[in-house]
């Protein structure tokens, strides 16, 4: 890092002009069109694809407190319905791993009432046109409608000649013939457009700009091709032209009260961020996504993260709050934890040993082979360390994995979590300081075969200084390949998390080799289960 430090001016310019960018969007009331702060930090779990483009995830923190039914959150109340019509084309088969359009559209309507039971989606196909249902609902409060794969032209024009009165209509994947309509007004993305040109509007409400800027948001958002970005797209647009979006209402900029906050309180912190090469490129890359795309932001900071920007992320986000956020864990889906394993009943003992694992007569606990999360579960080369500490009661996990840098570098990651058990045997709470900012998570163990051949865990978690929250899941193996997909077992597991197998992202398990293993000096792995072993006490020495 530079020692000598610019004048006064020119810091504060240059601190200015990179904290408005992190803060940016207009001001509360300028413009109805979502608008989130940049945040320059985020969550970091053991499981993370960093080679797709972007996506919206959370990021670390949340009170995740005890709760009587180990049930993490709270459902949100709807406050007024809101109607999505999604018509999608007879046949259309989607890019997610081959999926029927009609199947992925059913279960995002599943995953919409997880975020607020106001959220209601019918799914018709394109040759139910002339349905009477469909021409209802239509005609009726319609605040959405999704054309997805139309290219039959009959039923492209009855949709242009049934939906003029609908304020937000969003198109993938169809007929040119199809606008995208947001707010009632017609706008079409073309391509990239200038992030940065947005600090002179600042306060200023700019419409179709700002529309355009949604459609590309979500246009990036879609082409990831999985099943939270879809829903995301919906979200982002529910957000900002209907009403607001429970786990997207903090991301509105503060505007210049960020700013004086982040000035008044964090001036060193800045400064020593824009003089460290790798915290500045965090904030340069950070600005090139869009600010709610949590892939995309979380890529940056895995590329270029820095004690400097863990002390910019600290200050600003974990001790004075200058964004003014909040978040809790989600409640939704409600998975049950595994309640019998090898005709025993499910202990916290017990739990702990399945978390446990292969360590001992393997380096790690498991690999992971999938995961569901687009943000947190596909960073390649994931092994999990689950272990007992020294002190008594006390429990730890520690993710390792790899990532490919946006620089092309690939470098090793790992993180330490404390674990603590929530009152149902199966269920925990873990906590990390990440990057300067406590996340809090809900763990679950769904299932582990009887012989350790593969295991899911569920979570839910949240980022009380990101504001944000999330869900996802891990299949783990003991060498990170897929299990039998055919396996009922597992197919049940699955269904008890609401997910689909074609939501799993297979992780890349080649090339790991190098990885950073190793358990502290002393600490204590199986109490009672282990695999191939009914009872063993084992501790490393």
């Amino acid at each position: 890092m530079a020692t000598a430090l610019p004048s006064s001016a020119s810091a504060s310019a240059t601190a200015a002009s990179c904290l408005l960018h992190l803060s940016r969007r207009g001001l509360p009331g300028a413009s109805p069109v979502l608008s989130p702060p940049r945040t320059a930090t985020f969550r970091w779990r053991g499981g993370c694809n960093v080679a797709c483009p972007c996506s919206p995830g959370p990021p670390p923190a949340v009170p995740a407190g005890p709760r009587g039914d180990d049930v993490a959150g709270h459902a949100t109340s709807p406050v007024a319905t809101v109607r999505i019509v999604a018509v999608v084309g007879e046949g259309s088969i989607s890019p997610i791993k081959d999926t029927p359009w009609e199947e992925v559209m059913r279960h995002m309507a599943d995953r919409l009432k997880w975020v607020d039971e106001g959220f209601e989606m019918l799914v018709f196909t394109d040759n139910l046109i002339d349905h009477d249902n469909l021409r209802k609902e239509l005609l009726s409060q319609c605040d959405m409608l999704l054309n997805v794969a139309i290219t039959n032209q009959d039923a492209v024009q009855w949709l242009i000649n049934n939906s003029k009165h609908i304020s937000n209509v969003i198109c993938f994947q169809s007929s040119p013939s199809l606008v995208n309509k947001l707010g009632g007004t017609y706008v079409q993305y073309t391509g990239e457009q200038d992030m940065f040109g947005k600090l002179a509007n600042i306060g200023k409400p700019s419409g179709v700009k700002e529309s355009a800027e949604v459609l590309k948001t979500i246009s990036n958002a879609w082409e990831r091709h999985n099943s939270d970005d879809i829903r995301f797209c919906l979200l982002v647009v529910i957000n900002a032209y209907i009403r607001p979006v429970s786990m997207l209402k903090n991301l509105r900029a503060k505007g210049l009260s960020t700013l004086s906050c982040m000035i008044k309180n964090c001036g060193p912190q800045i400064l020593n961020c824009l003089f460290d090469p790798n915290c500045r490129k965090a904030l340069q890359c950070l600005n090139s996504c869009s600010p709610t795309d949590q892939v995309c932001n979380y890529r940056c900071i895995v590329s270029y993260e820095s004690p400097y920007l863990e002390a910019f992320s600290l200050c600003v986000l974990q001790k004075n709050n200058c964004l003014d956020l909040n978040a809790e864990i989600p409640s939704k889906p409600n998975v049950m934890p595994l309640t019998m394993f090898r005709e025993q009943k499910l202990s916290h003992e017990i739990a702990e040993d399945l978390f446990v694992g292969w360590l001992d007569s393997m380096e790690w606990s498991w690999r992971v082979a999938a995961g569901q999360n687009p943000a947190y579960d596909q960073f390649p080369c994931q092994y999990q360390l689950f272990y007992r500490g020294k002190a008594k009661g006390s429990f730890w996990y520690e993710p390792v994995f790899q990532v490919k840098t946006l620089e092309g570098e690939l470098v090793w990651r790992r993180r330490r979590y404390r674990v603590r058990r929530a009152s149902t045997p199966g269920t925990f709470y873990f906590s990390v300081l990440d990057n300067g900012v406590i996340s809090k998570e809900f763990w679950t163990i769904v299932d582990v075969a009887e012989d350790f051949s593969w295991g899911l865990f569920h979570y839910h978690g949240a980022a009380q200084a990101a504001g944000l929250s999330y869900t996802g899941a891990v299949l783990v193996t003991p060498d990170g390949s897929y299990p039998d997909v055919e396996d009922p077992r597992l197919a049940s597991a699955l269904e008890k998390c609401a997910i689909k197998k074609w939501e799993l992202y297979t992780v890349d398990n080649c090339s790991c080799m190098g990885a950073p293993l190793g358990t502290p000096e002393g600490s204590k792995l199986h109490h009672q289960i282990s695999p191939g072993k009914e009872t063993s006490i084992l501790q490393r020495r």
